[in-house]
């Protein structure tokens, strides 16, 4: 099977997560607060998989300036669209209460279905990399993004629900970036498998800076704001786990 093939499969299965996510959300009234902390392990995960397997084996292949230059860049890019997107209604697309609805903010259906598909997008890309030292699939960063996806999914129907949008809406968004993304890490393989290793440094450092701003700025408040005292010790724990997984 060809690398770029199996990149996408890895990354559908990765956006399916989401899926999987919205559906629950849809037909079960999940706790809030449970949706938090689960979200907050899922940000535990996430910034150990950044740590451990991102941005450490980017600087290890390519060096410190353009693992450095990459994740600043991806810092940077992330934080500007989520402005662009925030002016537009898409600041809450992550939160179970409190997003735009279309009347009081025209086309913020529009900017959540984009928010939503930038956030997904680095993930893919960087599952579709792993695959290109000829390993298989790094692990730790699929069990990063599964686990995070999920509660992702899950927080953002409710809200979904709660400003009044219908299943069309958001199972054709959830159903598009699930396809999305594994056209993302399809891609992501295909381009760079012959690419010297200081671009593939730079590339995986862009999608770790823009997951970290991701997560800091959508996944983390949500979580802040159900679970409050305890979302440190579950952001840990999830931090851990994926430290586990990725010594295993």
């Amino acid at each position: 099977m060809p690398v770029w093939v199996e990149a996408g499969g890895w990354a559908l299965v990765g956006g399916m997560a989401l899926v999987l996510g919205a559906l629950v959300a849809w037909f079960v009234a999940v706790p809030k607060r449970i949706v938090a902390g689960v979200m907050a392990f899922g940000a535990g995960v996430l910034i150990s998989a950044l740590a451990f397997d991102l941005v450490d084996e980017a600087e290890s292949a390519g060096g410190m300036v353009p693992t450095v230059g990459g994740f600043l860049v991806g810092a940077f890019a992330y934080v500007g669209a989520n402005v662009l997107l925030a002016r537009r209604g898409a600041q809450h697309r992550k939160r179970s209460s409190g997003q735009a609805t279309e009347t009081a903010t025209q086309g913020s259906g529009a900017a959540i279905a984009i928010g939503a598909l930038l956030d997904g997008v680095p993930e893919s890309v960087v599952l579709g990399l792993s695959l290109l030292d000829g390993r298989g699939v790094g692990l730790s960063v699929l069990a990063a993004v599964v686990i995070s996806n999920v509660p992702e999914g899950l927080s953002s129907v409710a809200g979904m629900k709660e400003a009044g949008r219908g299943p069309r809406y958001v199972f054709g968004v959830w159903g598009g970036i699930a396809v999305a993304s594994g056209l993302a890490g399809a891609l992501g393989a295909l381009l760079l498998q012959a690419a010297p290793p200081t671009s593939i440094a730079f590339i995986t450092a862009i999608a770790a800076g823009a997951i970290l701003a991701m997560l800091t700025d959508t996944m983390v408040p949500e979580a802040v704001e159900r679970t409050h005292l305890f979302t440190g010790l579950v952001v840990a724990l999830g931090f851990l786990a994926a430290f586990a997984i990725n010594r295993a």
